[in-house]
């Protein structure tokens, strides 16, 4: 009693409570500003990457695994998953396999801890950020963030070593760590851990730290690891939270594989310690038993945990079917309601600190807003010629929607981080919103101006003839064609069929001064009402020439943008 009453009194928990809180933030803001430097510095190469769809298992499961060891967090991964399943280019089984291969990669996180570089911590941290301050480039900069951040999470792993070590004399602790080695109640704390603090990452830090201390075993340090797993699926399911189901669906897989993998390995353990104990390095034979266990663990931990999650994507590979059919059981596809104003639906937070991924997602928004676009202009000849007052109103509503997406889209670009990106990503952003505005435009043309054109021919009772309508046909037929090829050229980023719509300028020119002539015969024609009905035909085939102009423009972006 006066033993325990001496080394509680040696203690400063302030201190030691401190310290930890102190080493802790420094740890995560070292890894939040690592992944985000990384996600910038990798994200075009990731994009291609997690756009490739596969209907091979294992390289989705590769795929998973290596997004998610540049980028250091798995969520993330789960949420660009997400967002391709949202998007229609990857089914949910397919996802499978990066979900389980986003866990492979997040055990790089360990393995990187667990080498003993701490004393190079504030090396790093001062070189990464001379490197950011003093270059130009912002790949640089982005790369020297990223080293520094990772100096800071060495720092932060340094601080809490250090504020733990009154602890070794602790008797209350050494028993709380004794306790550990009961797998149930690590797994429960560490799952708890790591949902509160929401990062697998932070607690793996801390078990590498106890272990580095000689205060944790092997097997309470893989219970501990295994809770982290479990806990990490917290941050999986708040992500879905107001989130439509495929979101909902991803984060199930996340929590069904994470938890069925402890469920296999749970009565494994001691097993699983045995064989990391033989393929990992050993320490000097010298050393006492509480030096050798601090010296030996951490590495054993770090290898426990990538073993564990290799070990179960290779068990549960081949269940990714059946793995998303009970994930659908669990969130059922239902019909979302839709909103009385259209809504972006790629348009998510998560991708603006990937500005290559948020193009990306842009890209997307922008077939949407181009199908709008198509579907205004396709119904836009028949109303004009034959609609009454209420479809002339009725389409000049379908343009509220291309205003709506319009201003959605441009707002999104808006909050991209422009002082971070590259020339050739300030280059794409500005196509990007350049386009939106001439999609934007040839909406406004109907609604300004052809729907006014619509209501003048009823308000005046006037009628155009069927010959001028001929005449006017393959005018009208070649700019939608090329409208239709700017969109296609736009959704494939395909320079070539761009640079067709170009090519059809002389093509255009010539029509419109073919049925301008013939507009100008008709004048002399005996028809009532014969020189409104040519304002209103010359004015339409104005029109025309503007969408085909916008579109032209659009094509030209396409070209200078993405062509070689």
């Amino acid at each position: 009693m006066l033993l325990l009453a001496a080394a509680n009194a040696e203690i400063d928990w302030v201190k030691l409570a401190v310290e930890m809180a102190g080493g802790l933030a420094l740890f995560l803001f070292g890894m939040e500003i690592m992944t985000e430097a990384l996600k910038a510095v990798a994200g075009p190469g990731l994009r291609n990457l997690l756009g490739k769809l596969t209907r091979n298992r294992f390289v989705a499961a590769f795929t998973g695994a290596f997004v998610t060891a540049v980028i250091q967090s798995s969520s993330v991964t789960t949420v660009l998953v997400v967002g391709f399943i949202s998007a229609g280019l990857m089914t949910l089984s397919q996802s499978v396999g990066v979900i389980m291969g986003a866990n492979i990669g997040t055990t790089v996180t360990a393995q990187v801890i667990a080498f003993k570089v701490t004393k190079a911590a504030l090396l790093l941290v001062a070189g990464g950020f001379a490197a950011s301050f003093v270059a130009r480039n912002v790949r640089v900069k982005q790369v020297g963030q990223a080293v520094m951040g990772l100096g800071l999470v060495f720092f932060g792993m340094t601080v809490m070593s250090e504020a733990t070590e009154p602890l070794r004399a602790f008797p209350p602790f050494i028993d709380l760590m004794a306790k550990m080695s009961n797998p149930l109640l690590g797994i429960a704390v560490a799952a708890a851990f790591t949902a509160l603090v929401q990062s697998s990452s932070a607690t793996t830090g801390i078990i590498i730290v106890l272990a580095s201390r000689g205060f944790i075993t092997l097997e309470a340090g893989i219970a501990l690891a295994f809770g982290a797993n479990v806990g990490t699926c917290a941050t999986a399911m708040l992500a879905t939270l107001g989130k439509p189901r495929p979101a909902k669906q991803a984060a199930i897989v996340h929590v069904l594989f994470n938890v069925a993998g402890v469920l296999i390995w749970l009565p494994l353990i001691g097993y699983l310690a045995e064989f990391v104990r033989h393929v990992s390095p050993t320490a000097d034979a010298s050393l006492d038993a509480t030096a050798r266990l601090a010296a030996e663990t951490p590495r054993q931990i770090a290898n426990a945990h990538t073993v564990f999650n290799i070990a179960n994507t290779l068990l549960l590979i081949a269940f990714t079917g059946p793995i998303a059919y009970l994930a659908r059981k669990l969130a059922p596809d239902r019909p979302e309601p839709q909103p009385a104003v259209i809504e972006a639906k790629y348009l998510e937070a998560v991708y603006l600190e990937t500005p290559a991924l948020a193009f990306d997602r842009v890209g997307l928004e922008l077939n949407r807003l181009g199908a709008l676009t198509m579907r205004l202009f396709s119904r836009t000849r028949q109303v004009f010629l034959a609609g009454s007052e209420p479809q002339l109103d009725e389409l000049a509503g379908t343009e509220d929607d291309i205003d709506a997406l319009h201003k959605q889209i441009v707002r999104y670009l808006g909050k991209i981080e422009q002082d971070q990106l590259t020339d050739e990503e300030t280059g794409e952003l500005l196509a990007l919103i350049a386009i939106a505005n001439d999609l934007e435009a040839i909406g406004d043309l109907v609604e300004t101006n052809i729907v006014a054109l619509g209501r003048q021919r009823l308000r005046k009772g006037l009628t155009i003839s069927a010959q001028t309508l001929e005449k006017t046909r393959p005018l009208a037929d070649r700019v939608r064609e090329a409208l239709q090829l700017t969109l296609d050229a736009l959704a494939r980023k395909d320079a070539e069929l761009a640079q067709r719509v170009v090519d059809f300028k002389s093509e255009i020119n010539a029509a419109v001064d073919a049925l301008s002539a013939h507009l100008t015969q008709r004048l002399a024609a005996d028809a009532p009402h014969r020189v409104s009905t040519y304002r209103l035909e010359t004015e339409a085939i104005e029109q025309l020439k503007r969408t085909y102009y916008f579109s032209k423009r659009i094509a030209r972006r396409i070209v200078t943008q993405w062509g070689e």
